[in-house]
């Protein structure tokens, strides 16, 4: 693509495509070829101030739409989704690397969140219940809370977002929307859909740009009520202290370091296909990757050989090719962090079975690849079977027993996702109990999350939020108590008891 060919997208803010105020501009290119794909808008704290102003401006017209007219536009929104699913698919893949088959599910959980959280609309309970003094009515009802700043990651630049916006917009919010800075393409295409179905003009608005300059500014700005952020621990708890200080809410979806439990009774055959695609697909960029698998003795030897023949076998490549298994990773920075992560778990005296190299000879020379890699004889306080390393790397670590195996897994400072293999009823229930994550799988990988369950995890995965389900309405709604006293005089609960 030559450097007339390239657009330059703007912000969209109030209802208008506007340029950031400083007039720069960032690069937007395929990390699997180095093509520039497009120019955006370089904003700051101005532009930001710009966007919540506007997002202020309609909330109240916004908030007093009927749930259902709100809904009304989101179901459009899911329509227009499902329409022009393959080209989003395809720009998603260009900017963010990942092969088709996923990126189109991708924009199918943004089409399945879109309709789910629609149909709340109609719903959006609160609920009654008796009150404890007579000719007296008591109810719950949703409020939404005004302004919302909305901070994704690169990983999944359509899915996460539609799990913020949408069920903020249904429940009566207005958004601010900052996407992260390797994928902004998408999270623009995004925003054109809900400006096409109808939603009004400042109740959505994008402003693109680092998250040192736009998303610092987004969360300190004092008319926004609420941030939603998904991305690094790190950043996440940095966030969270600012939030604390400004006195404003924070639903944080953070890291993870997730383990699979292999028993020996297990289904290899299907354990090897569970466990590839869990620690290699997305590139091993996913919160919920499997970068540990706890495998007992008795079983080791055999799934070893298996993981990593299939791992060698796997075929990278641009992400837009019908073969490719495993695409690039999203950046050279990203690539750096993964291979550093190697040398440190070589240091630490892991074996390296497979990968642990870079791919950069040939087709691959303008992109950033990165073999998968596979380590055994991994001791569970080695740092990379502690620290999460976001590429296509794991763990393999031996455990004695069913106990030990839990043991391990509960063990680190996260509580994503883990799953068990086993055809032990009693252990898979048991393993249920037991594991401290936000998600557990029986019989399948570490990934994977249908959009009307709650997602979230425990310990520094995050702060309690769920995000998908019933329960993301919490986060973007406040509880309202009423109460109608029709007795006709004045009774004082707890105290005038007849």
């Amino acid at each position: 693509m030559s450097a007339v060919e390239v657009a330059t997208s703007k912000n969209y803010i109030g209802g208008r495509w506007v340029e950031a105020r400083s007039g720069g501009v960032s690069e937007v290119r395929n990390p699997a070829t180095g093509d520039l794909l497009g120019l955006v808008a370089k904003s700051g704290a101005e532009d930001v101030d710009a966007a919540v102003t506007a997002a202020a401006g309609a909330y109240e017209r916004w908030r007093r739409t009927p749930a259902p007219r709100r809904a009304e536009m989101l179901f459009r929104v899911a329509e227009l989704l499902a329409q022009r699913k393959e080209d989003l698919a395809r720009l998603m893949t260009q900017e963010m690397g990942k092969v088709l088959a996923e990126t189109r599910g991708d924009v199918q959980e943004a089409i399945d969140m879109s309709y789910f959280i629609a149909g709340e609309g109609r719903r959006l309970h609160g609920y009654t219940a008796p009150s404890e003094m007579p000719h007296k009515a008591a109810y719950c009802v949703r409020a939404p809370l005004g302004v919302v700043g909305v901070i994704t990651p690169w990983n999944f630049p359509m899915a996460i977002p539609s799990w913020k916006i949408v069920p903020a917009l249904v429940c009566g919010n207005t958004v601010v929307f900052k996407p992260a800075s390797y994928t902004p393409l998408v999270g623009l295409r995004f925003v054109e859909i809900f400006e096409e179905a109808g939603v009004p003009a400042g109740v959505v608005n994008i402003v693109t740009g680092p998250g040192e300059a736009a998303g610092d500014a987004l969360v300190e700005h004092p008319q926004v009520r609420l941030i939603s952020f998904t991305g690094s621990t790190e950043t996440g708890l940095r966030l969270a202290e600012k939030c604390a200080r400004l006195g404003k809410r924070i639903s944080l979806e953070m890291g993870g370091k997730n383990a699979a439990i292999v028993l020996p009774d297990a289904d290899l055959g299907l354990v090897t296909d569970a466990l590839i695609w869990s620690s290699f697909g997305t590139t091993g960029q996913r919160c919920t990757a499997c970068s540990r698998i706890i495998v007992h003795r008795d079983a080791r030897a055999d799934l070893t050989d298996r993981l990593v023949a299939r791992a060698e076998r796997l075929r990278l490549g641009d992400g837009l090719r019908p073969e490719t298994e495993v695409g690039p990773v999203v950046s050279s920075s990203q690539l750096e962090r993964v291979h550093e992560y190697v040398k440190i778990g070589t240091r630490e005296g892991a074996r390296l079975l497979t990968g642990g190299r870079q791919i950069s000879d040939g087709a691959f020379a303008r992109g950033h690849f990165y073999a998968p890699t596979i380590f055994d004889q991994v001791a569970p306080e080695m740092r990379i079977a502690q620290e999460e390393i976001f590429g296509p790397a794991t763990d393999l670590i031996e455990a004695d027993s069913f106990e030990q195996a839990v043991t391990i897994l509960n063990d680190t400072r996260f509580g994503l996702s883990a799953s068990i293999f086993t055809r032990d009823i009693n252990a898979a229930m048991s393993a249920i109990e037991e594991i401290d994550t936000g998600i557990v799988y029986v019989n399948h990988g570490t990934i994977g999350a249908e959009v009307h369950l709650p997602f979230g995890g425990t310990k520094f995965t995050g702060n309690g939020h769920r995000e998908g389900g019933l329960q993301v309405l919490d986060v973007f709604s406040e509880w309202k108590s009423v109460y109608v006293d029709f007795s006709g005089r004045l009774q004082r609960a707890q105290i005038d008891r007849e």
